[in-house]
């Protein structure tokens, strides 16, 4: 299969519900990339691999999986390598997230959405790694957030803002651990995103808000989310390294 991503390997986690994992899944293969895939839903996954195949494209996935977990998300690289070969692009795309205001929040929602935001994507990297350095370099993909770059008026999201806020830094220190080994590493950080998940996270009042800061004045959709993604992994962005990139409508432009 030809394309922009021909011959390349891509792992990317959170491939189940509709939405940017879907959508990346989708245009990867398209592109000519073989997809291993993740979800924590059997269901949703097999949804997923069965779009892509009927596309022409080439993926499987490792379900059901809470790579949160270090067994999981180990055993979920191995099941790829062995599924696939090797490895040339991690997108470090599942996350969930417990929301509310900072003085009512429960403890647990804290250490909650650090587990899923931020060790995620940790554990995944680090086990990936070796086998991108085997591979002679690759690329890993995390996916950030605007909330991690600015102060969120419109919803209460501080743990969300802090573990993607990390990332965005992690990404930078990923760049550099991989600089000697042909492996970059770049950040994509959205505003509000159209899927199952991100929209039952906001009322309708608070998407009036988000609106009137958003210079588009509308939600980003999954598909651009993933062309930017594709751009990112594709050998057109070999010089594009350690950075974050927003795809936001102009908010992280707008002052206060």
């Amino acid at each position: 299969m030809s394309g922009r991503l021909a011959g390349k390997i891509a792992f990317i986690s959170g491939t189940g519900r509709a939405g940017i994992g879907r959508e990346l899944a989708k245009i990867f293969a398209a592109e000519g990339a073989k997809v291993f895939g993740s979800t924590r839903s059997e269901g949703s996954a097999a949804e997923t691999v069965a779009a892509v195949k009927a596309a022409g494209g080439v993926m499987e996935a490792f379900a059901p999986a809470d790579l949160s977990d270090p067994a999981a998300a180990q055993n979920w690289i191995d099941a790829g390598i062995a599924a696939f070969g090797g490895i040339d692009i991690l997108v470090n795309n599942a996350g969930d997230l417990r929301n509310g205001p900072f003085d009512e929040q429960p403890l647990d929602d804290w250490y909650y959405t650090l587990r899923t935001e931020l060790d995620l994507p940790y554990l995944c990297t680090r086990a990936a790694w070796p086998h991108l350095r085997a591979r002679g370099g690759g690329v890993v993909i995390n996916m950030g957030s605007v909330a991690g770059m600015r102060g969120v008026l419109f919803h209460p999201m501080l743990p969300h803002g802090v573990t993607k806020g990390a990332l965005i830094s992690m990404t930078r220190h990923l760049a550099a651990a991989g600089a000697d080994h042909n492996i970059r590493a770049v950040c994509i950080s959205p505003a509000m995103v159209r899927s199952d998940a991100t929209q039952s996270h906001i009322d309708a009042g608070e998407f009036d808000d988000l609106m009137r800061i958003t210079p588009s004045r509308r939600i980003c959709e999954p598909r651009e989310v993933a062309n930017l993604a594709l751009f990112l992994a594709s050998d057109e962005a070999t010089y594009i390294n350690g950075a974050n990139i927003p795809i936001d409508g102009g908010v992280s432009a707008m002052g206060g």
